[in-house]
């Protein structure tokens, strides 16, 4: 072929019609190849291609059941996971730190227990270690739902060991062996109020105490539900912690009215030279004109409070209308309520309700609760046949009547047992006198058995100093005989006669005696206990 390569070049001339292929500023080499397969896609085997159908198709269907299963449980922490903490169950933005509640669910219902409802039981303390063994006794046997009840107490100017005795008896409880005891929440408050009436019960129910008192009271209650009232609440319980008997199953019987405040009658026993029993909380009572009235000429801070005489209100009282044989479901309007044993909704103390320590409407504590409830609209019912018993604390007067008739008992028992021992008395001395008469009887009888020598007769003179005759009648000397043998027994006869006159003398000396120590105790008792003379008096006699 010929060169194109130029003179002096080492180079090879490139064709002609190479030129204008290489005209476009890029370097010449030989390296360029145009050859079909270099620059075609390489293509997967039919294995590859359905392993990677197979592997979408799954993860379709897993991202399917994920999302079903957030739908189907909306509470399962997988979906506060899945969105980083930014999602609640129902969907709505949450932070880690927030909590998110629905009211309209706690509203409160007629059949809570089926429901869920969760109840706060609050209990005030004050000095009640005597009573905290007999409260929890209560609590073991009540049949709501332990777990869905929550315990709140407020201990307050207390001097015994009432916060001791309290966590003791919590422990107890909580760790109880059946799964049905434990209870929910439990919180224990301390806080003083500046309570400087003692807690005896002429102190406790003085009128001069009461407004200071009601009101420091208010404040307590007041204190402890704003501590402890939760947001999944619906009722609240309040409970003092004295009350001696009542049904087990007080939760679920005031609850099916369902009412927004309800209480019971409350009544309390007595012994039986008292009556037996008697009416305790005064507090739950209908208004009256005559109370209005009062209150119109009463100051500002006037505070009424019913069962004193200086207050004449003349309403209607709930536990007046007690009737034991009435129907425990009969509802009575009231506007007074008495803070022994009060369920509400917890709405009702979210709405703005709470036990005024001021004067409102002429009422404190849970009078001006009731009187609240009422303003804003709620219900507010008693149950005048449905009784729970309070306990007994006797008054000053009640001790001083006890001591009167403890005394009374005492010189009763005394006289008594000198009674008896003068009669045992006379029994041993009457026994020792027939014993000493029986041995003398059986002595003479004894000796009247032996035989006498018979006296010679011829040779006897008589009384008129002359001698018998020689020639007697046969059996003169037999009836000699008898004669002597019926002196002789008549002689025994005589003495026999003459001890048991003397046994019946000591008797009657003995007896004579006793009534003189029983006149004598008799004088002297009216001096020891003057209420018990006439007791005495017919004791003696």
């Amino acid at each position: 072929m010929p060169s194109y390569d130029l003179p002096g070049s080492n180079s090879k001339m490139m064709p002609r019609h190479h030129a204008a292929a290489f005209s476009n500023g890029y370097p010449r080499g030989n390296t360029f190849d145009i050859s079909p397969h270099k620059f075609q896609p390489r293509t997967l085997t039919p294995a590859q291609r359905r392993r990677n159908k197979l592997l979408v198709r799954l993860c379709i269907l897993a991202a399917i059941l994920f999302v079903f299963s957030l739908w189907l449980w909306p509470s399962s922490p997988v979906a506060s996971l899945v969105s980083f903490g930014l999602l609640s169950a129902g969907g709505a933005p949450e932070l880690e730190t927030v909590r998110y509640y629905d009211l309209t669910t706690v509203q409160g219902t007629a059949r809570g227990w089926e429901r869920e409802e969760r109840i706060l039981l609050c209990v005030p303390l004050r000095d009640a270690e005597a009573h905290l063994g007999m409260f929890f006794s209560h609590m073991r046997n009540l049949t709501y739902p332990h777990h869905l009840i929550d315990l709140a107490f407020l201990v307050s100017d207390s001097k015994d060991n009432t916060l001791k005795v309290l966590s003791e008896s919590l422990e107890a409880i909580q760790a109880d062996q059946d799964p049905k005891q434990p209870y929910g929440e439990i919180s224990i408050i301390e806080k003083d109020f500046g309570q400087k009436v003692n807690q005896d019960v002429e102190s406790r129910h003085g009128f001069a105490a009461q407004a200071s008192r009601r009101k420091l009271m208010a404040q307590a209650r007041n204190w402890l539900l704003s501590a402890a009232l939760r947001p999944y609440h619906s009722w609240v319980y309040w409970r003092d912690v004295d009350v001696e008997t009542a049904p087990f199953t007080i939760l679920e019987d005031l609850m099916r009215h369902n009412k927004d405040v309800i209480v019971p009658n409350v009544w309390r026993p007595l012994p039986d030279w008292l009556g037996g029993e008697q009416p305790y909380d005064l507090n739950s009572w209908q208004e009256s004109e005559t109370a209005l009235a009062l209150a119109d000429t009463l100051d500002e801070d006037a505070v009424i409070v019913e069962g004193y005489a200086e207050y004449a209100t003349w309403r209607p009282h709930l536990a007046y209308l007690r009737d034991p044989f009435g129907d425990p479901d009969m509802e009575m309007e009231i506007d007074g309520v008495g803070g022994v044993s009060i369920l509400a909704k917890a709405k009702v103390f979210r709405s703005g309700v709470h036990f005024p320590a001021f004067s409102f409407e002429k009422h404190a504590e849970t009078e001006g609760f009731g009187k609240m409830s009422k303003r804003m609209g709620y219900s507010v019912i008693g149950l005048p046949h449905y009784t729970i018993w309070h306990l007994y604390e006797p008054s000053v007067d009640d001790i001083r009547h006890m001591e009167e008739m403890e005394r009374e008992r005492l010189a009763r028992e005394k006289q008594e047992e000198e009674k008896k021992k003068n009669q045992q008395k006379i029994k041993e001395e009457y026994s020792d006198t027939r014993n000493e008469w029986e041995k003398d009887k059986q002595e003479m009888q004894n000796l009247a058995a032996q035989p006498k020598p018979v006296k010679d007769t011829q040779k006897a003179p008589s009384r008129d100093g002359l001698a018998q005759p020689h020639n007697q009648q046969p059996g003169s000397g037999n009836q000699a005989k008898a004669g002597s043998g019926n002196a002789a027994q008549g002689d025994i006869k005589a003495q026999v006669v003459k001890r048991e006159g003397n046994a019946a003398r000591q008797e009657g000396k003995a007896v004579q005696e006793g009534d003189k120590r029983a006149a004598v105790g008799a004088q002297d008792a009216p001096k020891a206990n003057p209420g018990a003379a006439q007791q005495v008096g017919n004791a003696a006699a």
